[in-house]
């Protein structure tokens, strides 16, 4: 006999989890077809170039501040010298106006018409109380020698207490351009560590190739430097060819683009300025026409690069992380001017 129950409901329950789960796929299939796509290798090496160029801004303001850093710690070191020597002086002149206070209690203890009457030898007597005039007035010029040490220490105690807070500032400022760099640094990794192993390798290779073309096939024309500094500072720099690029070096194994120039117009006996916007104003300058080998050549507005004009187009810097001490083109970057030594 057939049976006249009627089939089972389903419950309200499960098809509301039903059509949640369902809705919800529907979401993540939606958000998928209109998510950003992966950036090509092409996109990926745009943006870490960008944020190279950043952390060398960064890099050379960290110059700077380190730079400055250098030269607060050697006048705070300085000043405190001089106020421990003018303390140790101060302490002897007390200790001698001291003696001569001793000095006179003891032999002007009596009024000096009473010692006059009870000398023996008044004539002895008046050379004594020459010698207490004579004593009196050089214990005023110590007294006044005392006054005036003592401003001079107080004045160099809150020089120094001034040079102190500005070496507090520019340790903090140091750190917060170490932390920018490291973050750029961290972020163009990142980016890069995206990319599969296969475009990795092609961007390594494109790169390594730019580095062995640049630097054994340069021509360099036949440019003679203006000066013998120019030519030794230019040579220093090539015995550099190779070297990596590391932020805030200044070698001999490692160098960043200031760090580079340099170094290398210290082997040729010339001391520049650390930051490359100091650069640009340690010579005279001149128009990219002018240039002859060994000149600096600033680059970007913000002239936060420099190398070196190798002759027939061609600048050796330490180009950006990643990437070794080469020779390049002059025209792959803004030109900002020129400088010669």
């Amino acid at each position: 006999m057939a049976s006249h129950r009627r089939p089972k409901q389903p419950s309200r329950t499960r098809v509301t989890v039903l059509t949640a789960t369902a809705a919800a796929a529907v979401a993540l299939t939606s958000q998928a077809a209109h998510a950003d796509p992966k950036p090509t290798k092409k996109e990926v090496k745009a943006k870490v170039d960008k944020l190279y160029e950043e952390a060398e801004v960064a890099t050379e303001k960290f110059n700077g501040a380190k730079e400055k850093q250098e030269k607060l710690e050697q006048q705070v070191g300085d000043l405190q010298d001089k106020v421990a020597r003018g303390q140790e002086e101060l302490n002897e002149l007390r200790n001698g106006l001291g003696s001569m206070a001793t000095a006179q209690y003891r032999s002007g203890g009596i009024d000096p018409s009473v010692q006059l009457m009870l000398s023996s030898d008044p004539d002895s007597y008046l050379d004594r109380a020459s010698t207490l005039d004579q004593l009196s007035g050089k214990q005023a010029d110590e007294l006044r020698k005392i006054a005036d040490k003592q401003r001079a220490l107080k004045q160099q105690r809150e020089e120094a207490s001034d040079k102190l807070e500005e070496l507090a500032d520019t340790r903090k400022a140091l750190g917060g351009k170490k932390k920018e760099i490291q973050g750029k640094l961290s972020e163009a990794q990142s980016l890069l560590n995206n990319l599969t192993a296969k475009e990795k390798a092609a961007m390594a290779a494109a790169d390594a190739r730019a580095s062995r073309a640049s630097s054994s096939r340069a021509d360099l024309g036949n440019d003679v430097p203006e000066s013998q500094r120019a030519a030794a500072a230019l040579n220093a720099a090539k015995t550099k060819i190779g070297s990596p690029y590391v932020w805030g070096a200044t070698g001999p194994s490692s160098f960043d683009c200031s760090g580079l120039t340099s170094w290398a117009y210290s082997q040729a006996g010339v001391s520049l300025p650390r930051m490359s916007q100091d650069q640009m104003n340690a010579g005279t300058r001149i128009g990219q026409a002018d240039l002859k080998p060994g000149d600096l050549v600033i680059f970007y507005g913000d002239a936060h690069h420099v190398g070196l004009y190798a002759g027939n187009g061609q600048v050796l810097h330490a180009p950006k992380p990643g990437a070794n001490v080469r020779f390049e083109a002059i025209g792959n970057m803004p030109f900002n001017t020129g400088v010669r030594i």
